[in-house]
């Protein structure tokens, strides 16, 4: 595992790879312990700095690269869904159940939503609550009303 820090306009992320896949977005405050990774960057870690540092200035609004999060099969599901959120678009957690054909399960989309590894390239700031607001975000509310303000969504409710 390799790990290197980015300087953004929301503050410090640290991004994690495994050498082939993007495994990690951690904000500043919320970086855990780097464990047996290493400071040093990698293929993916350059081009996952780029793409984000693309995206703050408003020159991306898609993503790609490999990625390599870990979660359950559930956990997997939602974040497909999220990572198919068009920019600029909002949804409700209920949405994001509906499209996983789980249409009860808004709760457990919410605690998968949650544990995103990858916040920003698999877009879980841009799930809002039902009614309207905002609700939890890793980073939080402050930088995700900042991340949809970017995007131009805050303020048009799809619902």
């Amino acid at each position: 595992m390799n790990y290197q820090y980015l300087d953004t306009p929301i503050g410090r992320l640290r991004l994690v790879s495994t050498g082939s896949g993007l495994s990690a977005i951690e904000f500043a405050g919320h970086h855990g312990e780097p464990g047996n990774g290493t400071a040093a960057t990698d293929a993916v870690l350059e081009r996952a700095g780029g793409q984000l540092l693309e995206y703050f200035a408003g020159r991306r609004r898609q993503f790609d690269l490999p990625l390599a999060p870990v979660g359950t099969p559930f956990q997997r599901a939602v974040w497909n869904a999220l990572a198919a959120i068009p920019w600029g678009a909002l949804r409700s957690y209920a949405d994001i159940a509906r499209a996983i054909e789980r249409p009860t399960a808004v709760r457990a989309v919410g605690a998968a939503n949650g544990r995103n590894p990858l916040p920003i390239v698999v877009p879980c700031h841009r799930v809002i609550g039902s009614n309207g607001t905002l609700t939890g975000f890793a980073g939080g509310l402050d930088i995700k009303r900042q991340l949809l303000e970017l995007e131009g969504s805050w303020g048009e409710l799809p619902f």
